[in-house]
């Protein structure tokens, strides 16, 4: 099944109260990071943070309901991200752009490098590549010191919500959880877009 197909599935399976609520809630809280994003940078640059925001609520949602991260999201977000430097008054526009694609392919390296490690040693996939995209996406938005907070936060709030639940089903940690990290990173990285610019 693509990926139209499961969100239409999806969709229809989201009738009643319940369905109901869970998108009025996402839209409540893409409405948040919307004014958020403009609070904290006002105009074109603002513009381009609630973009964000909603690019990587799409991201986490999906990613959290089929354990996929679109490569049409991914490639949004980072042509979004290379558009923003546009607004960034910060520098040179094309020195800008440089350090924002250096930043970008190093952080798609490194997240594909512990792929390829964490295969090679447990013989089993640890991450995928929509992960390693999306630490690219990381790279173009955020500055150097922003990018080891933002992974920090998405794996802090993915090892919370793996404790949370093996404490409660009172088990014992299984390594070999299935989680999706990008339901985490993706917020992370906008979360970090906004703390550097309030």
């Amino acid at each position: 099944m693509n990926m139209l197909a499961r969100l239409h599935s999806a969709k229809s399976g989201a009738s009643g109260a319940g369905g109901f609520f869970k998108l009025a809630s996402i839209g409540a809280l893409g409405l948040f990071c919307v004014a958020a994003s403009f609070y904290a940078a006002p105009g074109l640059a603002g513009l381009a943070g609630a973009a964000l925001a909603l690019n990587m609520l799409a991201i986490a949602v999906i990613d959290w309901r089929f354990f996929i991260i679109p490569d049409e999201l991914n490639a949004l977000a980072i042509g979004l991200g290379l558009l923003a430097v546009g607004f960034d008054d910060r520098g040179e526009k094309l020195t800008l752009a440089l350090d924002a694609s250096t930043r970008g392919a190093t952080m798609a390296a490194l997240f594909f490098a512990f792929r390829f490690a964490y295969r090679h040693l447990r013989g089993c996939e640890g991450m995928g590549l929509g992960d390693v995209k999306l630490a690219g996406v990381a790279g173009i938005w955020l500055d150097w010191p922003s990018l080891p907070i933002a992974v920090e936060i998405a794996g802090l709030g993915a090892l919370g919500l793996i404790l949370s639940r093996h404490v409660q089903a009172g088990r014992a940690l299984d390594p070999l959880t299935k989680l999706p990290f990008g339901a985490f990173f993706a917020p992370a990285v906008w979360i970090c877009w906004l703390l550097a610019r309030l």
